[in-house]
């Protein structure tokens, strides 16, 4: 009996934990979605790309890499400020500006936070 218990409880926590691996951020989607519609554009390995194909990117790196991040500013360390393959840093640029992306989404989201 003792086993079943602890075998059931097993399955509750590993639900839950997978529950939670599928649920997206919303702070994450937040990021996503700013980077999507900020029309800037955003230089990846030596390649510009504008901001929907950015999203797109960052989408397929979330979807791929999401368990290794837990809110939406590992997210930005880990996975939207340098390529995985190369370790170089991504940049962006808006309005002529050019800038580290980990910096320009640590800024929004940072924004996003004090709205009330």
């Amino acid at each position: 009996m003792k086993t079943l218990t602890t075998t059931a409880a097993l399955l509750v926590a590993l639900t839950a934990t997978l529950v939670q691996a599928d649920t997206p951020d919303p702070e994450v989607q937040y990021l996503l979605g700013f980077v999507e519609q900020s029309g800037c554009d955003f230089e990846r390995n030596g390649t510009v790309h504008n901001s929907a194909d950015a999203a797109d990117h960052l989408r397929l790196k979330y979807r791929r890499g999401g368990k290794y991040v837990n809110n939406a500013d590992q997210f930005i360390d880990r996975l939207a400020s340098e390529s995985s393959w190369t370790g170089k840093k991504y940049t962006v640029t808006c309005d002529g500006v050019t800038e580290p992306s980990g910096e320009w989404l640590h800024r929004a989201l940072d924004e996003h936070r004090a709205q009330p």
